[in-house]
């Protein structure tokens, strides 16, 4: 069933103009930044989106105004804000395409959020790949100080702010905010040990708030929206819109701006309009390829933070990738640890070792050659991940193969049995 809702997030983006400064200042742009910066304290900003209930968007789902609040006072440092775009969770794109069509609700929830916590000077850690992106935010950023939206005095205040884009070169782990400083401080790009958090030792050992894309450009909106208008959408505990986007097996693929909340089986049905062929569901990644995966009598399951984690999963960044009845979910997860294991740092030896390991199993049972002990061993090494690396790049193989290898156990069994994959073996007799 269709919710009614009106999109904000993306109202503008049908309009090939919506990236201009001309057209967002027509459509009320920096209203907000500058009522913020004249008429509100920085604590009052802290506090009205913590009423708000604001969870980041980003993956975690931690409240935004509760972090903000963590920036220690008085400590002589100076401040950070950090924008996290490099958005690198497979299945994912809806920061990305943020960046293309409003940029300048990033620039202005920046202002904002640097102004809560003191920050006088913001880095944006864009992802490498994305070099339209990178052209149209640095543009965007260049038209922001030129008007006097960025710069000293801002909006014609006695508040200066300066952002900093800055490119990363790639790598899924410089998504993990402390690996993401390491980087913009010129290092490799390894996570750090917390705490200390960034909060109170982050980028140049100072106090740092990273936050991505989706929860800076939602800053705004309840700036200009109000806290009743976001905590009407949604659930109480994970209100406001939400993008979600959705691919794979599926109609009609694209993003999709609805409230936090939705059943999983009203976006792919309803709004993804159904496998595509009209073949069956056999599996929904919820929230990216890290969150797991749900069977196709599962999909009446709400789409917040509470629920999913009742699971054992993670919403994530709500990237719902649908696997249609044809897909092997062998050869699924092989794919996804391959990645994990081509993108873990290698800083911790049981992500180092243990994706390489599952990698090869899942390689080893898909061709062919599996034991009956390899899911066992594949399960044990799983769990040597879990909590027991600096970041959670381990846990985000480990997840998958626990709920691949559970909910498909006779498809895993048959590869083993079978010496093959049976999908490709029945596939070849009927050549």
């Amino acid at each position: 069933m269709k919710v009614n809702y009106k999109p904000v997030l993306t109202r503008f983006f049908s309009d090939p103009n919506s990236h201009r400064l001309n057209f967002y200042l027509q459509n009320g742009g920096y209203k907000q930044a500058k009522r913020v910066l004249t008429e509100m304290k920085p604590e009052e900003v802290i506090d009205f989106i913590k009423k708000s209930n604001l969870r980041g968007r980003g993956g975690a789902g931690f409240s935004t105004g509760m972090k903000w609040s963590f920036i220690p006072k008085n400590l002589g440092k100076d401040i950070y804000l950090v924008c996290n775009a490099d958005e690198s969770e497979p299945g994912t794109f809806k920061d990305r395409i943020l960046i293309e069509n409003d940029p300048h609700a990033l620039i202005e929830g920046i202002i904002i959020a640097s102004y809560a916590i003191g920050a006088k000077k913001s880095f944006i850690y864009i992802r490498g790949e994305f070099v339209e992106q990178y052209k149209i935010l640095n543009n965007a950023i260049q038209e922001s100080y030129v008007s006097g939206y960025l710069g000293k005095n801002v909006c014609g205040t006695n508040y200066s702010l300066d952002i900093i884009l800055h490119r990363g070169a790639g790598a899924y782990i410089c998504g993990e905010e402390t690996a993401l400083l390491s980087s913009l401080e010129g290092k490799r790009g390894y996570p750090r040990i917390k705490p200390p958090f960034p909060a109170i030792k982050g980028l140049y050992e100072s106090p740092t708030i990273v936050n991505n894309v989706e929860t800076l450009v939602t800053v705004k909106h309840i700036f200009e929206n109000g806290i009743e208008w976001f905590t009407s959408i949604g659930t109480p505990k994970s209100p406001g819109p939400k993008l979600y986007c959705l691919s794979g097996h599926v109609k009609k693929p694209g993003l999709y701006e609805l409230p936090l909340g939705m059943q999983l089986k009203d976006l792919v049905f309803d709004y993804g309009g159904g496998v595509k062929n009209d073949l069956r569901v056999k599996g929904v990644i919820p929230g990216g390829s890290s969150s797991g995966v749900l069977k196709d009598d599962e999909l009446d399951i709400i789409m917040d933070f509470e629920s999913l984690m009742a699971k054992g999963m993670i919403l994530g960044t709500a990237s719902v990738i649908v696997l249609n009845e044809n897909v092997c979910m062998v050869d699924a997860l092989w794919n996804i640890a391959r990645f994990y294991h081509h993108e873990s740092c290698g800083q911790c030896t049981p992500c180092r070792e243990g994706s390489g390991w599952i990698e090869k199993l899942l390689e080893r049972i898909e061709r062919g050659h599996g034991t009956k002990d390899d899911l066992k061993i594949m399960s044990e090494i799983a769990k040597n991940m879990v909590g027991r690396t600096i970041c959670v790049l381990a846990d985000a193989l480990a997840i998958p193969v626990e709920h691949f290898v559970k909910r498909y156990f006779n498809e895993f069994e048959a590869h083993i049995l079978h010496k093959g994959c049976p999908n490709r073996q029945l596939a070849a007799s009927n050549t």
